[in-house]
């Protein structure tokens, strides 16, 4: 099944499970640009994350995912034909930049989750990857913010979740007219601002390892 079909037809069955078995919603929805380049950045809680983002957000979206999840040849073709595009945690990956590069480039709209893994326990440590992403592309950044999914750890869980989900879209922004580079400490006070663009849409409990200096809602 190709990109064009795969995406529309898992969206509109993930969509309906949500609304049958939980208490789905979603705000500032208007915030989401309908065309051009678009970085969005969210905090990552569960392994339905992205299927949610998918659901939630009125564009078709890309995403960058660990390269672990590509290991089975059906799981890979399921990952690709959705958007998603293999990366490794551990290292600074050329190619999946140079591949997001050339996403938003072409006016797409990509996700990235910068803590790497799930914290279901709340915010943890972002890299830099984002904060290079937007320096190099000039996309906008959109922040946003999930919560109740922390207790759906299976993928699967997307076709049956429960409880209160909620997605709070934040404004776009853009970080590079304040005359960034890409040097270690441009990246690091990038990264900080992505931080608390996402942070001031969450609950304080939410806040993680950055509850002490991270915005409260």
């Amino acid at each position: 099944m190709s990109r064009g079909l795969m995406y529309p037809i898992g969206n509109t069955i993930i969509h309906a499970c949500t609304r049958l078995f939980a208490r789905y919603e979603v705000e500032g929805i208007e915030n989401v640009p309908h065309s051009g380049s678009l970085l969005v950045i969210s905090n990552h809680l569960s392994n339905v994350d992205p299927s949610l983002l998918g659901i939630s957000l009125p564009r078709d979206l890309h995403f960058l995912a660990k390269q672990e999840l590509f290991r089975l040849p059906v799981i890979r073709n399921i990952l690709r034909s959705y958007g998603a595009f293999p990366t490794y945690r551990s290292r600074r990956d050329i190619r999946a930049m140079k591949w997001a590069l050339g996403l938003l480039e072409s006016g797409n709209a990509l996700v990235v989750f910068p803590e790497g893994t799930r914290n279901p326990q709340g915010l943890g440590n972002f890299n830099s990857g984002a904060a290079l992403l937007h320096l190099r592309s000039e996309a906008p950044i959109l922040p946003v913010a999930i919560t109740g999914t922390s207790h759906l750890i299976s993928s699967a869980r997307i076709f049956f979740p429960t409880g209160v989900i909620k997605v709070r879209i934040g404004e776009p922004f853009t970080l590079n007219a304040k005359g960034f580079d890409t040097k270690r400490e441009s990246l690091e006070e990038v990264t900080q601002e992505i931080i608390k663009a996402i942070a001031v849409l969450l609950p304080s409990s939410y806040h993680g390892i950055y509850a002490k200096g991270a915005a409260s809602r």
